[in-house]
């Protein structure tokens, strides 16, 4: 279980998942270290069928890159990916705020959930210019 709290410091970069590239395999919520991770999913109307995509609590993610790829030595050619659809990206802290609003969700999702979403990217985009 994470820790509660506040952050020691804030990392240079935090995951985002691009919604419309995850299938919801739930891969980086197995290997992620902090457990900020989550499963989300979408009813879409009176078909049925539901959307599902991970997404990654800001306030909790510490940068490590593990949903990214498992670290290897130096010295070793090899990159293990975590994601098998490329759906996980790195962005500077300051970034996130937009990223979040582009790509984190479904549009009205995004907008159901602005505050949580790109509310708390942009506090920490801003503890970030601060420090």
């Amino acid at each position: 279980m994470a820790k509660k709290g506040p952050r020691k410091k804030l990392p240079k970069e935090l995951a985002v998942i691009n919604a419309d590239n995850c299938t919801g395999c739930e891969s980086c919520l197995e290997v992620c270290p902090v457990d900020c991770i989550t499963l989300k999913t979408l009813d879409r109307g009176l078909v049925k069928t539901q959307e599902a995509w991970c997404e990654i609590d800001l306030e909790r993610c510490v940068g490590c890159e593990v949903c990214v790829h498992i670290p290897q030595k130096k010295s070793n050619p090899y990159e293990l990916l975590v994601c098998p659809w490329n759906a996980i990206e790195m962005v500077p802290t300051e970034q996130v705020a937009q990223v979040v609003a582009q790509i984190g969700g479904p549009p009205e999702y995004i907008h159901e959930h602005w505050d949580r979403l790109v509310g708390t990217a942009q506090h920490l985009a801003e503890l970030k210019a601060g420090a």
